[in-house]
C-alpha cells in the first residue's frame, strides 16, 4: 500500500485491474485504491505475471503493507491457479497481510502466499461515532463497504439493502452501484434523524487521541445541550502532523504588508476577458504565487529541508498550495517545477490541483514532493495567519485578506499626498534552525517588491 499523502496511514482498496494469472506491464494502473484524501489508480512497479492478490475489493490495509505479488519469470503464469470457488468446503486459512519489507526477494510459490477468498470483514463501526460528514441513515454503518461505494450510495440516496452485491462474500462494488445508477434506480426513503444521536466515546489507543469526552464529563454536561463528535481519520492524522510540525521545528512568525494596488489594477482591467477565456476568476493567488517563486529563486535557503546536521536546498521550486476540502480537512496539492510558470499558467495549475483536491481526483504525484506551501485564507478577510509548517519543509507563507485603505503615495514631483490602495497583510512562518529573521525579512520585502513593481498586464 503505497503512502498517498503526508497525513494518510491506510487506504481501500477498491478495485483491481487484472487479476491472478494476468500480465502486467511496469506502469500499467494495477489497481485503484480510496483514502480520506484521494481515490487514486496506482501502476504496477514491475513487469511480470500477478500471481497473488493478498488484499481484496473493499478490504483497508495500513500504508507498507503487501497487496500483491508479481513474479516477473513469465512462465509463473502456468503455474497459476484458477480461482477458487465461494463454495470450497475446505479453504485455507487466511495469510495475514505481511509489511512489504518483510517479503524475501526469493521467488514465491503461489501456494505460499495466495489466502483464503474469506477474507476476514473489517469490524462494524459504530454509527454513533462515525463523524457528522460521514454518517447517514441510507448506509448502514454496519455493512462493509469502501469509502467510494459509500460516497455513491450517499450522493445519489440509495439504499444499499436494495443492491446485490457481485463482490466477494456478496459484498457491494463500485460497479453494482454504478449498474443502479445507470438503470436509474429511484432513491431511498430519508428516514427521520433523532434530534440528539446516541453518544458513545471510543476508548484510546496508540493510534487515536484521546476522547473528546469522558463518561465522567457528560454525566455532569446539561442532557441534550452538548455533543461528542469523535474525530475522523483525516482529522486525526493532520492534528499528528502538526503536532509533529510544532515539536520539529523552531516556528517564527513574521509578517509585513502588501500594496496590491498594482495587483488590483490589472486585475479590474483584465479580469473580465481573463474569466471569459480561462472560466474562472482572477484572484489575488497566482501574482502571490508567482511572486514567490520569483523571491524563492534569490533566497533558496526557505526552499529546503533540513538534514542530518545539513540544510538540503532543493533547486526545483514544487509549491505546495493548501485547500481546504468543504470543511472537512485540509490538504495541500503541489504545483511542481512553478519556476516554470507565467502567471497566466501559475492561476490553471492552482485551479487545476484545487478542483481535483476537492472531487478527490489528485494522484500520488499531485500530493508529494513539495518543497514549499502557501496557504490562502484572504478570501473570508482574515489579518495574519500563522501557520504551521508543512514538514520537511522548512516555511510557509499565509495571504490574508487584502482591502481598500488609505495610505501615503509619492507624487511625480517628489511631493506626497493621500490615495485609495489595496492593502493586505503576508506572513511566513519559517523554522529558524534554517534561516535567521533577517534572511526572512529580506524574502518578505522582495516578495512586496514584486508584486509593487512587476509588469502584471505585460505578463498577463
Amino acid at each position: 500500500m503505497p503512502q498517498l499523502g503526508e497525513t494518510v496511514t491506510e487506504g481501500t482498496i477498491t478495485k483491481w485491474f487484472k487479476a491472478v494469472g494476468d500480465t502486467v506491464a511496469r506502469d500499467e494502473p494495477l489497481f485503484e485504491v480510496s483514502t480520506d484524501k484521494v481515490d487514486s489508480e496506482v501502476p504496477s512497479p514491475a513487469d511480470g505475471i500477478l500471481t497473488a492478490i493478498l488484499v481484496e475489493e473493499g478490504d483497508t490495509v495500513d500504508v507498507g503493507v503487501a497487496l500483491a505479488v508479481i513474479d516477473g519469470d513469465m512462465s509463473a503464469a502456468s503455474a497459476a491457479p484458477a480461482p477458487m470457488s465461494e463454495a470450497s468446503p475446505q479453504a485455507p486459512a487466511p495469510v495475514p497481510a505481511t509489511p512489504l519489507a518483510a517479503l524475501s526477494d526469493e521467488p514465491v510459490t503461489v501456494a505460499e502466499v495466495v489466502p483464503s477468498p474469506a477474507v476476514t470483514a473489517a469490524p462494524a463501526v459504530d454509527p454513533a461515532l462515525q463523524p457528522p460528514a460521514a454518517r447517514t441513515d441510507l448506509v448502514d454503518q454496519s455493512l462493509v463497504l469502501s469509502p467510494v461505494v459509500r460516497r455513491l450510495l450517499t450522493d445519489h440516496a440509495l439504499d444499499a439493502a436494495s443492491i446485490q452485491g457481485t463482490g466477494l462474500g456478496g459484498r457491494i462494488t463500485r460497479s453494482d452501484v454504478e449498474a443502479v445508477i445507470e438503470r436509474g434506480a429511484a432513491p431511498a426513503a430519508v428516514p427521520s434523524i433523532p434530534a440528539t444521536p446516541p453518544v458513545s466515546a471510543p476508548p484510546a489507543t496508540a493510534d487515536a487521541p484521546v476522547p473528546l469526552a469522558t463518561p465522567e464529563h457528560r454525566a455532569q454536561a446539561p442532557a441534550g445541550r452538548d455533543e461528542v463528535v469523535p474525530f475522523t481519520n483525516i482529522r486525526r492524522r493532520t492534528a499528528e502532523h502538526m503536532v509533529r510540525s510544532k515539536a520539529t521545528s523552531a516556528h517564527t512568525l513574521m509578517v509585513r504588508e502588501i500594496d496590491y494596488e498594482r495587483v488590483e489594477q490589472v486585475r479590474r482591467l483584465h479580469g473580465a476577458r481573463f474569466r471569459e477565456e480561462e472560466g474562472f476568476g482572477l484572484t489575488y493567488l497566482p501574482f502571490v504565487a508567482r511572486a514567490t517563486v520569483e523571491a524563492l529563486a534569490e533566497f533558496p535557503h526557505l526552499n529546503a529541508s533540513v538534514g542530518e546536521d545539513s540544510l538540503i536546498v532543493h533547486h526545483d521550486i514544487n509549491l505546495g498550495i493548501a485547500v481546504d476540502l468543504d470543511n472537512e480537512g485540509l490538504i495541500v496539492p503541489v504545483v511542481h517545477r512553478a519556476e516554470e510558470l507565467n502567471l497566466r499558467g501559475m492561476a490553471r495549475r492552482i485551479r487545476d490541483v484545487a478542483d481535483r483536491a476537492r472531487t478527490k481526483h489528485l494522484s500520488l504525484d499531485d500530493i508529494s514532493g513539495g518543497t514549499f506551501s502557501i496557504t490562502n485564507a484572504g478570501p473570508f478577510g482574515t489579518l495574519i495567519t500563522g501557520a504551521i509548517i508543512n514538514q520537511p519543509q522548512v516555511a510557509i507563507l499565509s495571504t490574508d485578506g487584502v482591502s481598500r485603505k488609505p495610505v501615503v503615495v509619492e507624487l511625480p514631483d517628489g511631493t506626497e499626498s493621500i490615495g485609495i490602495h489595496s492593502i493586505g497583510l503576508v506572513a511566513i512562518n519559517f523554522d529558524h534552525r534554517a534561516v535567521d529573521g533577517a534572511y526572512a525579512a529580506r524574502f518578505l520585502a522582495r516578495v512586496s517588491d514584486i508584486l509593487d513593481d512587476r509588469d502584471w498586464a505585460g505578463e498577463l
